[in-house]
């Protein structure tokens, strides 16, 4: 059953009729279906979840035509399958309410298109050039409002990404030079992307920086220790290497063995010492011998003689255990340093004996072969450098770089606070108009003052804000509320749209559920508004079930019959939308 869509006013009407259905929240009838289909056939990407496909095998024998009244008078009619979505068939014609579900396909302008080609076609043939640089999809969310998207004023569900995917379009929208927030957004991208470049260098670098002047001290010794050396190799004259090895031999090396020695020679004496001390602290004394040597020589009081030797030897056992401890601790320490030692003094000892071969071999080719050992070391220890060289001035440009771009930013940042000073606080600006057209809106409605105000966060991007005012001017919490949420929702459409009536702009608007949760006096007001904005050439659909009808007297309808669009109601199938069973 085709759906006609008057110029001005269209109501897709639910009524409940069964009075066991009068107290549900919900009722399937599909007055919000018919924003979702508007949606799929202005080329809404394929989601497996929505409702066409998650139920493929009730609507896959579906085909679904739009048409579409453009700026040249002319009309244009999107055809689009649920069984193959991807592919998009055009006619453009010069009469409207035209059906051509049965034109054969010959008769189409296009047929199958692709889908992002059909995309770019549809809006090259919508021609809404207010939009440009963005696709006439960035601002469907914003005509076509589901109960999800009334739950903020600016950011749509379908927005839920990066600020800077949904924030520059509505700067445009609202008058402001969104080539500085695109910019703006785009530097601290290109920032953020050399940060991490930077920190990588870090990484590579293994987190100790080093300045280039530093790293070029040392490839100059490095590179002077190699010309000596291959100087050395090409004269095949080693005296001068041989000098510097006795030197490095008798003050180095010689030296070293030396000290260690006389430290190991001291060790050793002290262990000496240690140990001696341990064996004296030996008590030798046996009181029972002595008590049986006084019974022979007949001393008197012998028991009392052992019994003073006994706790004598107790008391002095005491004291030598405790000093036993620290001794056999000290020889413990001495013996793991001797242990060290004897470590060194056998590769002192092994290099002296490396040093001496040199100096006393007579086969030039043993310390040619060595000395180009040794250059490879060296060549590999400045390949080495250059490389961190070359990360050092990476990460020196990078951080210049990095600078530049952030005097970018900031300057940009500048630019956009007075571009958005300069039009807030110019009288007809296309912001201020909006701002007028929007607190007029809600003011008829509810008798409130209402404000749209644009402002630099802390981040130094762009916020935007729509409150509620008491009568001193100062912000309410009353659009915190649902129902006052939406009311900002709608006015904020319709003031957008009114604005840019004289631009390429588009003139319609669908919004789910209008006067749901408002007082009856509000819903007449409201009404008033959305016929007046009819009046000025926007085309408004709103989605109602008949207990949000605003009150009546008795055979007098709130809507002209030319004015309903859709009549649902729940008396079986037939006042369903695809006139089936709920799926």
């Amino acid at each position: 059953m085709p759906i006609v869509l008057g110029p001005e006013l269209n109501v897709v009407f639910a009524e409940i009729r069964m009075p066991e259905n009068r107290n549900r929240d919900t009722h399937n009838l599909g007055k919000t279906t018919v924003g979702r289909l508007l949606d799929f056939c202005f080329l809404a990407k394929r989601n497996s979840r929505f409702f066409l496909f998650k139920h493929i095998e009730c609507f896959k024998d579906f085909v679904f035509l739009l048409e579409i009244e453009l700026f040249d008078g002319n009309y244009i009619t999107v055809r689009r399958s649920v069984a193959e979505p991807s592919k998009i068939a055009f006619k453009k014609h010069s009469i409207r309410h035209q059906d051509f579900s049965a034109l054969p396909e010959s008769e189409w302008d296009h047929v199958d298109v692709p889908f992002d080609r059909a995309r770019e076609l549809l809006d090259s043939l919508l021609n809404w050039r207010s939009l440009k640089p963005w696709s006439y999809r960035k601002v469907l969310g914003y005509l076509i409002r589901s109960q999800d998207d009334f739950r903020d004023v600016f950011q749509l569900r379908k927005f839920a990404g990066p600020h800077a995917d949904w924030k520059p379009f509505m700067a445009h929208i609202l008058g402001f030079n969104a080539e500085l927030v695109v910019e703006h957004y785009k530097k601290e991208a290109d920032l953020k992307e050399l940060e991490q470049k930077v920190l990588a260098i870090r990484q590579e670098l293994g987190g100790e920086i080093e300045d280039a002047s530093k790293i070029d001290g040392l490839l100059l010794l490095k590179q002077q220790e190699v010309d000596k050396k291959q100087q050395f190799l090409d004269s095949f004259d080693f005296r001068s290497q041989d000098k510097s090895d006795t030197k490095q031999l008798v003050e180095k090396v010689d030296e070293q063995i030396s000290m260690l020695n006389q430290r190991r020679y001291s060790l050793y004496y002290n262990r000496k010492k240690i140990v001696t001390s341990l064996e004296e602290d030996q008590i030798l004394f046996n009181p029972d011998e002595a008590s049986k040597l006084f019974k022979e020589a007949g001393i008197l009081f012998p028991e009392q003689i052992k019994r003073d030797y006994a706790q004598l030897i107790s008391f002095n056992k005491a004291i030598t255990d405790e000093r036993r401890g620290y001794l056999m601790e000290e020889r413990t320490e001495i013996e793991a340093e001797l242990r060290t030692i004897n470590a060194e003094l056998n590769s002192l000892g092994k290099r002296r004996s490396e040093l001496i071969s040199f100096l006393s071999s007579t086969d030039f080719f043993d310390k040619y072969k060595r000395l180009t050992s040794e250059l490879v070391t060296l060549r590999a220890d400045i390949e080495g450098l250059v490389r961190r060289r070359e990360f050092v001035h990476r990460l020196q440009q990078f951080r210049a770089n990095i600078r530049k771009l952030d005097e970018e930013r900031i300057h940009l940042q500048a630019a956009i606070e007075t571009d958005v000073e300069r039009k807030s606080a110019t009288s007809d600006s296309l912001f201020s108009r909006i701002r007028l057209f929007f607190n007029e809106i809600v003011e008829d409605v509810i008798g409130q003052k209402a404000l749209l105000s644009v402002f630099i966060n802390q981040g130094g991007h762009l916020d935007f804000r729509a409150e509620l005012l008491d009568e001193a001017g100062i912000a309410t919490s009353a659009d915190r509320g649902f129902s006052y949420k939406k009311l900002l929702c709608i006015a904020f459409d319709l003031a957008i749209l009114r604005a840019h009536l004289d631009d390429l702009f588009p003139r319609f608007a669908f919004h789910d559920g209008v006067f749901e949760s408002l007082d009856d006096r509000k819903k007449e007001n409201l009404l008033g508004v959305i016929r007046q904005y009819n009046a000025l050439g926007i085309q408004t659909i709103i989605t109602l079930i008949d207990s949000d009808l605003p009150p009546r007297a008795v055979n007098e309808s709130v809507f002209d019959a030319s004015e309903i669009a859709v009549l649902l109601h729940d008396e079986g199938d037939s006042g369903r939308l695809f006139k089936m069973k709920p799926w």
